[in-house]
């Protein structure tokens, strides 16, 4: 097992130097310039021109790579162009938030999904079943802003029962230590914070939860349903076990490889896909950061950005691997 972990790792390596060079590439194509970006559109010529010179966008593109390969290398991120900010420490300081609104928004998505998606398959072909089926595809259809905006209008503004947007209140301080909202508060004995953190967790868990919801019921279905055709759970209710057994000892022990796979999936793409909810629910995280970075024309906040989301989806893939070896002792890497 410790072999195949290295393994992995090392493996990751080019990966990660792949994705480089594509991000290198692509942003350095897209439209706008930095300096302009800094300095307003009204500055003189003479004065972008410096400012070029002065963040070395006048060097050729293979040079500025291999500067910026050389600074990852030894660990050195680099700073905003905006602010003069360290790109990892403003990316520690907000990636809590994106932590906590995916865990939220999985919770919510498997917690509901993975019951619907059993249910569904104990009542195959029924009118249950479809109805499942008919929910799961809009989940999948609707798009997150259009669901995050329709949530915000029918629970903030029609009913007034939860917060439009923000992690918490205004009027409310809050010393952060972890800049977890709801750790931070019990660690300060705040159940008030707590309960408004929680308040203001739950539309944009939704939002983002909805299209993983979607996926993990279709999933659950299939999976539970091409197990349960198998014989050996067909001999098992032929013994005369209970049915409860049955499911438990045969059908979900055997069907949860699939469903952990796109769990795994679904929580790497949730942190690196929160940026349309963020932005939405103004939930002070890293996809708002990254929006905020490409308004700005901000190549160095994107660039690593991105490659410590690919680092973080290489890390949960490995782990959800890991995990296999303890839900199917079957399983074994060489």
């Amino acid at each position: 097992m410790i072999t195949y972990i290295v393994r992995r790792l090392l493996g990751a390596i080019p990966v990660l130097l792949g994705l480089s060079v594509i991000l290198f590439a692509f942003i350095h194509l897209l439209p706008g310039d930095p300096a302009t970006a800094i300095l307003g559109q009204h500055a003189t010529p003479e004065r972008v021109a410096t400012m070029r010179a002065y963040l070395g966008l006048d060097d050729p593109l293979w040079q500025q790579y291999l500067g910026y390969l050389g600074n990852m290398l030894r660990g050195d991120f680099g700073a905003s162009v905006v602010n003069n900010q360290p790109v990892l420490r403003e990316f520690l300081v907000r990636f809590p938030a994106t932590i906590e609104l995916t865990v939220a928004a999985m919770i919510f998505a498997a917690g509901v999904g993975i019951p619907l998606g059993r249910f569904a398959a104990r009542h195959v072909q029924g009118w249950s079943d479809g109805m499942v089926t008919i929910v799961s595809l809009l989940g999948i259809s609707i798009p997150v802003f259009v669901l995050g905006l329709t949530l915000q209008y029918i629970f903030a503004v029609q009913l007034n029962v939860l917060p439009a947007s923000g992690r918490i209140d205004a009027h409310l301080t809050l010393d952060r230590t972890t800049n977890f909202i709801l750790v931070d508060s019990l660690l300060a004995g705040r159940i008030d914070i707590f309960i408004d953190g929680l308040r203001h967790l739950v539309l944009p868990a939704i939002a983002l939860g909805s299209i993983p919801l979607a996926i993990i019921t279709r999933i659950t279905r299939a999976s539970v349903l091409d197990v349960a055709n198998e014989d050996y759970v067909r001999t098992a209710r032929a013994k005369g076990l209970k049915e409860g057994r049955v499911d438990a000892r045969h059908i979900m022990r055997n069907a949860w490889l699939p469903v952990v796979t796109v769990l795994g999936i679904q929580v790497g793409g949730l942190l690196a896909g929160a940026v349309i909810t963020e932005t939405v629910f103004a939930w002070g995280g890293v996809g708002r950061y990254v929006v905020d970075a490409i308004n700005n024309r901000d190549y160095l906040v994107v660039q690593n950005t991105i490659l410590i989301f690919a680092l973080v989806f290489l890390v949960v893939n490995l782990v959800v691997d890991i995990l296999y070896a303890f839900l199917n002792p079957r399983i074994r890497y060489a």
